[in-house]
């Protein structure tokens, strides 16, 4: 394929790179959504989701204490996290039923996206405050993100962008009756 390139006004040099808008992401970059305190009123997403209907929270299932939940913004199509209604910021925090059900959860997860998507492996795990990486540290959750193989491709690597197949809203109504 040729490309031709114009020069434009004001704009610098052209250059070959094709570009993929992303705009949905500045929300993340900004903060949006992200809980103004540590408190369980302090605006808490995790907070608010349970009070949402199902479609509109990107709920999959509910359980008596903890919910799973599709990332707003994920790493792959089905990223979720396993979320304890109990706003609590640590995993030593968890009553046992609490660590048992976010367990069951988690194998839950596991099994629905492999159902739904055939996921061949999968990262699982928690950013336990700021520090450690994690985005809302006041609310714990837990990801569970599938992956397959050549998922890690050119995009990501050198272009710093994700390329999504699917939308959350029909990533969660797959995965919600893959859940069983």
């Amino acid at each position: 394929m040729l490309l031709v390139m114009h020069d434009q006004e004001g704009a610098g040099a052209p250059d070959n790179f094709e570009r993929l808008w992303t705009p949905h992401r500045m929300a993340y970059i900004k903060g949006e959504n992200k809980p103004t305190g540590t408190g369980p009123g302090d605006g808490c997403p995790f907070d608010a989701i349970p009070e949402m209907s199902d479609e509109d929270g990107l709920v999959v299932a509910r359980g008596e204490s903890v919910y799973a939940v599709l990332n707003l913004y994920p790493y792959n199509s089905g990223h979720l996290m396993v979320v304890p209604y109990r706003h609590v910021s640590d995993y030593d925090e968890l009553t046992p039923a609490e660590l048992v059900e976010l367990g069951e959860f988690t194998q839950k997860a596991l099994r629905a996206l492999r159902k739904a998507s055939g996921a061949q492996g999968f990262n699982v795990g928690m950013n336990l405050g700021h520090v450690a990486g994690a985005g809302i540290a006041a609310h714990l959750h837990q990801h569970v993100v599938p992956r397959w193989g050549g998922d890690t491709n050119f995009m990501p690597v050198v272009a710093r962008t994700k390329v999504l197949p699917q939308l959350l809203r029909d990533t969660r109504q797959l995965l919600a009756d893959a859940w069983g």
